[in-house]
């Protein structure tokens, strides 16, 4: 446990649905507050109107609720702290930490033009700078913060260690544009301030706006977020990951049949490891998590282990809460939900069905043999294994197994005898018992199929098959 409980926050912009990389960075946050008594938060950064609406809001809140990462109070908006926001940025201007600057957007860019041309840095030095206020004009102006024109600031990063930047490099950003509304710099320096966040942790991408949100801290006197910037996540070719690779938004994963547990699961080894344990519960990884954990490289994506890792927490997963979790998946997917004799018989289905499943679309298909109803329509190869011979002894069959003790046991050794007394094999009788209970040539195990249907259910199909 640190000393101080440490607050994080998750900070999307409701301009699109929740990326993969996205997901990882508030599960990141997620687990850090979580393991160490903290507190997570989350603030919708929609102060770009024109992109930001209601409904990408509620994609984001949906994608984060089905990963399983509940947040603390109620979300905020960055956009209606706007007022404490230029609060800000008035009091720096105030204090002598940021200035006035009338230069218009035509002369800026014609500075640029003029500065590309000689192949000089296109970094807007202002005129304004330091022109007193009895100097200044009546007309529009920015206000932007001073930053140093010389010399070189280091920040410590968790992740990347010691980072470098000359100050020469740094442009006096504008906190206020000329209709006094604020900046996004500005505002997140503001709200993590005002939030109480004591760590910051996001995606390497936004290493660079840490020396130029710095110079709010700096101004402001106030005390600075411990840093954590964590790599991007690539494709397998080892280009960030893009819609080129497949599917990039959280809710895909939803829609494709993955649990929630294994997502946490392989999106927390993204980046991040605890020696050589690739599998392992939340509970683990709450307990595991520390941002020393994190690597400087960037994390490929593989769809193959996120298969493997799913299907372990399928395995292990509680059978109500994944016949739960399945109910959540039909809807994402917008498929008929189960009923309720249907729900019934997966849960009863489950423990046959769960070791060897990957996704909830695999599990299904294994299940269809509950789910489904007489008559039983088999597939293309089914039809094939209930031909003359699979029928006479359908025929034969079902009366031998009527009065039969109906456990594993029994059946396997009355169908055994079965068979031996027909001088053909256990195996041979699987195809065609497989075709009549499920329709499906691929299955689980007859005898799993027949427990789960009970007798007369089991000896109406077969019986039905016979015919």
């Amino acid at each position: 446990m640190t000393a101080t409980p440490p607050v994080t926050r998750f900070a999307p912009s409701p301009t699109g649905a929740l990326h993969i990389g996205g997901a990882r960075t508030a599960l990141f946050n997620w687990l850090y507050a979580r393991g160490h008594g903290g507190t997570f938060l989350l603030r919708i950064e929609d102060t770009d109107k024109a992109r930001s609406n209601p409904e990408n809001t509620q994609v984001i809140l949906d994608g984060l609720t089905w990963l399983g990462l509940d947040w603390d109070g109620e979300p905020t908006s960055q956009a209606a702290n706007a007022d404490r926001h230029a609060e800000v940025a008035l009091q720096m201007l105030a204090d002598g930490t940021a200035y006035k600057c009338f230069s218009t957007p035509e002369e800026i860019e014609v500075f640029r033009e003029d500065a590309r041309a000689n192949k000089t840095s296109t970094l807007f030095r202002s005129p304004w700078r330091d022109v007193a206020e009895a100097d200044h004009p009546d007309a529009p102006y920015v206000v932007r913060v001073k930053a140093p024109r010389d010399g070189s600031t280091t920040l410590h990063d968790t992740v990347q260690g010691d980072v470098t930047w000359s100050n020469d490099q740094l442009d006096d950003m504008i906190l206020l544009r000329s209709d006094g509304t604020p900046v996004y710099m500005l505002a997140v320096v503001v709200d993590d301030h005002d939030m109480g966040v004591t760590h910051v942790i996001r995606g390497d991408d936004h290493l660079a706006n840490s020396f130029r949100q710095n110079l709010i801290y700096d101004a402001m006197g106030w005390d600075k977020p411990t840093l954590a910037h964590i790599p991007l996540i690539f494709g397998a070719d080892g280009k960030k990951l893009s819609k080129r690779h497949g599917a990039t938004a959280a809710a895909d994963y939803q829609k494709m049949g993955y649990p929630a547990a294994g997502m946490r699961n392989y999106l927390a080894r993204l980046g991040w490891s605890h020696g050589d344990d690739e599998f392992f519960t939340d509970a683990q990884a709450r307990d595991w998590f520390d941002l020393d954990g994190i690597g400087k490289s960037p994390a490929r994506f593989d769809l193959k282990k996120l298969e493997h890792i799913s299907g372990q927490h399928i395995a292990i997963m509680d059978d109500a809460a994944l016949v739960a979790e399945i109910q959540g998946y039909l809807a994402a997917t917008g498929a008929l939900a189960l009923t309720e004799r249907q729900a019934d018989g997966l849960l009863r289905a489950m423990p046959a069905l769960k070791e060897r499943s990957k996704t909830f679309p695999e599990l299904l298909e294994k299940a269809h043999f509950v789910l489904t109803e007489r008559p039983i329509v088999p597939d293309e190869k089914a039809a094939k294994a209930l031909d003359a011979t699979a029928q006479q002894y359908f025929a034969e069959l079902t009366p031998h197994l009527q009065n039969v003790t109906w456990d594993r046991n029994t059946l396997e050794e009355a169908i055994a005898d079965f068979a031996t007394a027909r001088d053909t094999k256990l195996g041979k009788l699987a195809g065609p018992l497989r075709a009549a209970l499920a329709g499906r040539s691929v299955s689980p195990s007859v005898f799993d199929m027949m427990l789960v249907l009970g007798r007369e259910e089991s000896l109406a199909r077969i019986t039905a098959a016979a015919a």
